[in-house]
This record gives structure tokens, C-alpha cells and sequence, in this order.
């Protein structure tokens, strides 16, 4: 057992030395803070797909989606994956090629909030000043998600303490942020992403192999969530038996629910700022291509282990445990170096996606903020230090967030999207592909989505079990085509955005 645990802590440090080592490599090619925040628009289509993608998944896709359809089946699961494909791809396809052009023309913006405000000619920073709040308040809740992933892995396999772990994963990820910027967060991410990617397909055809094959697999799931929804042995706790009866009742509202969070895709700025990145606007499509393979096959993976672990598994995990299920499959199914390997995997789900959010949290905070109302003549290291310090202040805060044992990864994660969705896709979509959008209309919509969000989330029953995102997302749009349509057009903004259009 000592042996064990000295393999895994060894395969740990060795991948955690890695990430530190890539931002210390990457600390000196930061000489603007266009390279800190953009990679000086210079990353190719293989990395910016990886990148993207494995930002975007988070721990939730190794611990929370699997936690999910461990707790309830498959169908709830699967129906919020077949969201988030359909969702990651309509980005690429419709997003990605115009917001890499769009933020170029419009003053060569680095930040979201600082391509809205040249696409509106807002000189006063309110889109800007509102659509930070709004981000460092959600951020901070996705970023804390990643922490509670770092420590729940670590308290799994090395049996750390909860807090020891949120610790490590503070200082790691802190570490190569701070140093490397956006060409260290590219270039873990895309190790991170592949390494992801290899841990879920070895992992899922291992347990379909030991378990006499997909029928086999699927016949002993099925048995597993009858006999759990009915309560005919130990070990299954009532809020299992409960979400294994809501599955099989899984209806229309439901599968909304799960569906709509693709809308997510449209305005997540850890996952769109890898469009603005990208070298160029013709290398997106192999990009898509890229990252959409990558998508269908973790998800549905991702699925698969979740549902396979109620049988795989020689015990039966607590609700608390749930979504440890994919590093308890890992410890039992690999020799302990290997599977110390592939565990870190789930780490770097955690990583790849805090990492991310820092940066562009602190990056809207120190170019929109403080360079554009605080103190307009801020130099360009002025600018890169202010960002650091605002990197630490945000994971100070989400680390206090995340020293709640109990919180849900899945419950952090799907909050903090539907603010992002809901809050800044419309905008993204309008901004890009309708020129009659006004600063007015940008500005209404960015607050009538958030107020619907929060409101919204802490409403229960009824219309109210709908996920948040869609009524937000809904409204957000609403309100900005109708005060834009009620207001008249700033003649400039129309003749800059046509210009771009030609």
C-alpha cells in the first residue's frame, strides 16, 4: 500500500513540476500585455482546439458529468453532453472566424469587454465597467469549482486533507499563471487536454472489456438503477434512490434543461478568447475540426465511466463520493505509477480550466479597469503587474468559496455558465452579425440577463425547474434587439462595422 501511494505521489509531482516548468519557459516571451493576454495573436489551430477545449471542460468533465450519471443514469447525462457538443460546435462554426476578424478591425481589441466597447463606441466604459462585475463574480464561483476538483482528487487518492489539497492546487496553478501568461496556459492546456483525452478512452474500452462488452455493460447497468431506485440493497443512500427515480421520469423540462446548456458556448470568455488568440482566421476550421472530435469522444466517455461505475465498482460510493468515481475506477483498474498518470488527469481538467478564467478575469480587470478608467496611461509592465496582483485577489477568493467540503462541482460549474451564457452571448452573437445594435440595447441586455439569472436560480418549482441559462439567454437578447430598435444608431459605429463587413 506504501509502495502504491509513493508510485502515484511520484507520477503526481513529476506532472505537477511539468506545468511550473512550462510557465517558467513561457515567463519571458511576455513583453507586451497583448503576449500575456493573447499570445500576441500567434497560436496555432492544434493548440488553440486543445486549449479551448480543455478550458472549457473543467473537473466537471471527469468528476462532475460522471458524478451525475453515477448518482442518476445515464439519461440526464447524456442529454446535457448532447448540449454541450452541439453547443461547442455552433461556436466554432458561427463564432469563432468573425470574432477572431471582428476584435482585430475594432481597435485590435485584447479583452471581451474591450471589443464591445470600441464595437459601440462606448466612451464612457459602462459595458465594460458592468460586464467585469459580472465576471469576476462568476469567475470566481468556476474558479473555485476547479479548486474543489484539486482537493477532492488529491483527498482520494492520497487521502489529504480537504484543505491540504484546495492548498496545492492554489499554489500550482497560481505558479504557472502568474509566470507564463497565455502562451503557458496554451501550452498546458494543450498537454492537459491530450493527456485528458488518453485517460478516458483507455479507461472506458478497459471497463466495457472487463465487463463482457457494450450489451453486457449496458444489461448490468440497467439491473444496477432498478434495484437502486427501489432500494433492494445497502449501501444505495436516499438521495440516490431519488435520483435514479427522477431519471426514469426524466421529461420534456428535463431534457431542456440539460440541452440549453450548449448555449453556454456563445459567450464563455476562458473559451471564445482562444478564437481571438488563434494565428489565423483560416486556420479555425481545422481548429473545429480538431476540438469537435476531441468533444464527442470525452463526453461521451466521460458518460459512459460515470454509468459503468455503479457496476464496475466493488463498492457502492455515498453522495458525497460520487464524483470521485471516475479516480476510484482508475486506482483499481492501473498498476499505482500508471494510474498516478492517468489521475492526473483529473487534475489537469481543474487546472486547465482555473488557469484560464484567472487569466481572463485579471485580464479584463487590468486593460478594461484599470487601464480604462483608472489610470488611462498605465504602461504596458504597469498594466502585466496590475493583472498578476488580480490573478492572486481572485483565487484568494475562490479558494474561500471552495473550503466548503461539501460543494458539488456540478452545481458550481452549471451556475457560473448560465451567468457567462446568459450574460454575454447574445451580446457576442449581435455585436458580430447584426450592425443595428446600439450601446443602450448592449448595455440592457448585459443586466437584464444577469438580474435573470440570479433571480431566476434561486426560485424552485414549476417554471422555475427550467435551467436558468434559457431564460436568461432569451431575455438578454430580447431586451437588447428592443432598446436598440427604440434608440437611434450611432452613425459612426454603423460606418466602422460596415467597414469591417466589406
Amino acid at each position: 500500500m506504501i509502495s502504491a501511494r509513493i508510485a502515484s505521489l511520484l507520477a503526481f509531482m513529476l506532472y505537477l513540476a511539468f506545468m511550473v516548468y512550462i510557465g517558467m519557459r513561457n515567463a519571458h516571451k511576455n513583453a507586451s500585455a497583448a503576449d500575456f493576454f493573447l499570445g500576441g495573436r500567434n497560436v496555432g489551430p492544434w493548440m488553440t482546439a486543445l486549449s479551448a477545449e480543455a478550458s472549457d471542460m473543467s473537473g466537471w468533465l471527469l468528476m462532475g458529468l460522471p458524478g451525475l450519471a453515477y448518482l442518476g443514469g445515464m439519461k440526464e447525462a447524456f442529454w446535457t453532453a448532447v448540449g454541450l457538443a452541439v453547443g461547442t460546435y455552433l461556436s466554432w462554426l458561427i463564432v469563432a472566424k468573425s470574432l477572431r476578424k471582428c476584435t482585430e478591425h475594432f481597435g485590435n481589441a485584447i479583452t471581451i469587454p474591450e471589443f464591445l466597447t470600441n464595437r459601440f463606441n462606448d466612451k464612457k466604459h459602462l459595458i465594460a465597467t458592468i460586464m467585469v462585475i459580472f465576471n469576476l463574480l462568476f469567475f470566481t464561483i468556476y474558479v473555485a469549482s476547479g479548486f474543489v476538483a484539486c482537493a477532492k482528487l488529491l483527498n482520494s487518492v492520497f487521502g489529504l486533507p480537504y484543505h491540504a489539497g484546495l492548498m496545492i492546487g492554489l499554489v500550482v496553478i497560481l505558479s504557472y499563471t502568474i509566470l507564463g501568461g497565455y502562451l503557458a496556459v496554451c501550452s498546458t492546456d494543450f498537454v492537459q487536454g491530450t493527456l485528458m483525452f488518453i485517460a478516458l478512452i483507455i479507461t472506458g474500452a478497459t471497463m466495457l472489456v472487463v465487463l463482457g462488452g457494450p450489451s453486457a455493460a449496458l444489461a448490468h447497468v440497467t439491473q444496477f438503477g432498478e434495484r437502486a431506485m427501489n432500494g433492494e440493497f445497502n449501501g444505495v443512500s436516499e438521495k440516490m434512490q431519488a435520483a435514479f427515480t427522477k431519471n426514469q421520469n426524466f421529461g420534456v423540462v428535463s431534457i431542456i434543461s440539460a440541452v440549453v446548456w450548449g448555449l453556454g458556448y456563445f459567450g464563455m470568455p476562458h473559451f471564445i478568447v482562444r478564437f481571438m488568440g488563434i494565428r489565423s482566421a483560416d486556420e479555425v476550421k481545422l481548429s473545429r475540426r480538431i476540438a469537435i472530435v476531441w468533444v464527442l469522444v470525452a463526453l461521451g466517455v466521460a458518460v459512459l465511466v460515470g454509468s459503468l461505475g455503479t457496476v464496475y465498482l466493488p463498492h457502492v460510493l455515498n453522495t458525497s463520493a460520487a464524483e470521485t468515481v471516475f479516480s476510484e475506477t482508475i486506482k483499481l483498474m492501473f498498476p499505482a505509477f500508471i494510474a498516478g498518470i492517468f489521475l492526473c488527469a483529473i487534475l489537469a481538467a481543474a487546472m486547465s480550466t482555473a488557469d484560464s478564467q484567472l487569466l481572463v478575469a485579471s485580464s479584463s480587470f487590468s486593460q478594461d479597469i484599470y487601464k480604462g478608467l483608472l489610470k488611462k496611461d498605465a504602461t504596458d509592465k504597469q498594466v502585466l503587474n496590475m493583472s498578476r496582483i488580480a490573478v492572486f485577489a481572485i483565487a484568494a477568493i475562490a479558494f474561500v468559496i471552495a473550503l466548503d467540503q461539501n460543494s458539488s462541482i456540478f452545481n458550481l460549474v452549471s451556475y457560473a455558465w448560465a451567468g457567462f451564457g446568459a450574460t454575454l452571448g447574445p451580446l457576442i452573437l449581435l455585436s458580430l452579425f447584426w450592425r443595428r445594435t446600439t450601446r443602450n440595447g448592449a448595455l440592457a441586455g448585459l443586466i437584464v440577463g444577469a438580474v435573470t439569472v440570479i433571480v431566476w436560480h434561486s426560485l424552485h418549482g414549476g417554471i422555475f425547474d427550467v435551467y436558468e441559462i434559457l431564460p436568461g439567454f432569451v431575455l438578454c437578447g430580447a431586451v437588447a434587439i428592443v432598446v436598440s430598435l427604440c434608440g437611434r444608431p450611432d452613425e459612426a459605429v454603423l460606418a466602422q462595422y460596415d467597414a469591417y463587413k466589406a
